[in-house]
């Protein structure tokens, strides 16, 4: 039995649960980023259409697949002459995310670099074969060895967004250390503030890397623009030296998108308006929760984008998780998220109307009681 990996983070806060869980109204749950909403009219019915699949899919994904992806980075992340052998589905981003520095045939004695705020998948993905991992947003700091270096832009847990300038650093210092530099970019078209005018800026987008992909790769997933978390459904784009190879690992393994959840990102690639409408949605939760947490005291840092609020009362994150769980809410502690998150926590806006509502109006009653 392979003991090298992490433990999943998630079984410390049971403890917690339970306590919010016996709040007289129940439990507030904020802690997950799994979309509550209905998955738009549009793919469901895309992808009865395609049930009729008795053949194997394209671990490659179709030629159809493969132009809508194209033409959806061009449009959307400004992103233009993108070609077949530059794209690739994955079964969701989580999958490409923890096995990429297997696929990469990184091992021991290499470093995987990560933020200093990230998400759980990168370091799992690290300890998978044996390289050291890095938590650093410093790219003059990052090590020689460096063979992969992980963004997170819309970054989970924390909204940050990072700018065309530190991009084209971050391309920069990944080139003079000869390493492969992939960003994950799945909360992009969820930016709030000035990112609601502004398109967030993307890794391939020439401003950034001068139309040189080399070494370079964005993930994307449609889990919450599109509500496709069931579907597992994602794609990469980059550098074809890179694709191409994970391709033909993918290929033998069996890592194949099924054909009827090709057809469903088809559609949600072409249909803007179900992502317009998932945005007023979840800014509309947004306004209400983020102005909730700032009333009981919270101080947000970034939350510039994507789906959640990272905020911090000034304290150890288990106080904090558990002042929360004792008026019904439940949030995750910002040590789950690796170096600079022991004092934060993270809401999540993947909850009902209803739920928003009944956390916010939870924080303002523990004001009224507490003064």
């Amino acid at each position: 039995m392979f003991n090298g990996l992490p433990e999943y983070p998630w079984k410390k806060l049971k403890p917690y649960e339970e306590i919010a869980k016996k709040y007289p109204a129940g439990i507030v749950d904020l802690s997950v980023g799994s979309p509550v909403d209905p998955t738009p009219e549009v793919i469901q019915q895309a992808l009865v259409r395609a049930t009729n699949a008795p053949g194997y899919p394209s671990t490659a994904g179709s030629l159809e697949l493969r132009e809508a992806i194209i033409e959806w980075f061009a449009r959307r992340r400004g992103v233009p002459n993108l070609t077949i052998d530059q794209v690739m589905p994955s079964i969701g981003s989580k999958e490409l995310i923890s096995f990429l520095p297997l696929f990469l045939g990184l091992g021991k004695g290499d470093v995987v670099v990560q933020p200093r705020v990230a998400y759980t998948a990168y370091v799992v993905g690290a300890s998978l074969v044996g390289a050291e991992i890095v938590s650093s947003d410093d790219p003059e700091s990052w090590p020689e060895n460096t063979k992969l270096i992980w963004l997170n832009s819309p970054g989970n847990p924390d909204g940050k967004v990072l700018d065309v300038d530190y991009l084209r650093r971050a391309v920069n210092r990944a080139r003079e250390l000869g390493a492969v530099l992939a960003s994950d970019e799945c909360y992009a078209e969820l930016g709030w503030g000035r990112w609601e005018a502004e398109r967030i800026p993307c890794l391939l987008d020439p401003a950034v890397c001068d139309g040189n992909q080399d070494n370079l790769l964005v993930l994307y997933s449609l889990s919450k623009q599109s509500n496709l978390a069931g579907y597992r459904a994602a794609f990469a784009a980059g550098d074809s030296k890179l694709i191409q190879p994970i391709v033909n690992l993918r290929m033998h393994s069996g890592l194949m998108m099924p054909a009827p959840v090709q057809q469903a990102v088809i559609a949600a690639l072409k249909d803007e308006a179900h992502v317009a409408l998932e945005r007023k949605i979840y800014q509309a939760r947004r306004d209400i929760l983020l102005a909730a947490v700032r009333d009981y005291g919270f101080k947000v840092s970034d939350s510039e984008a994507g789906l959640y609020i990272w905020a911090t009362l000034g304290q150890d994150c288990w106080i904090t998780v558990k002042q929360m769980a004792e008026i019904g809410i439940l949030v995750v502690p910002g040590e789950f998220y690796e170096a600079g998150g022991s004092d934060y926590v993270r809401f999540s806006l993947t909850a009902s109307d209803d739920k928003i509502s009944e956390g916010a109006n939870r924080l303002s009653n523990a004001i009224k009681l507490n003064s």
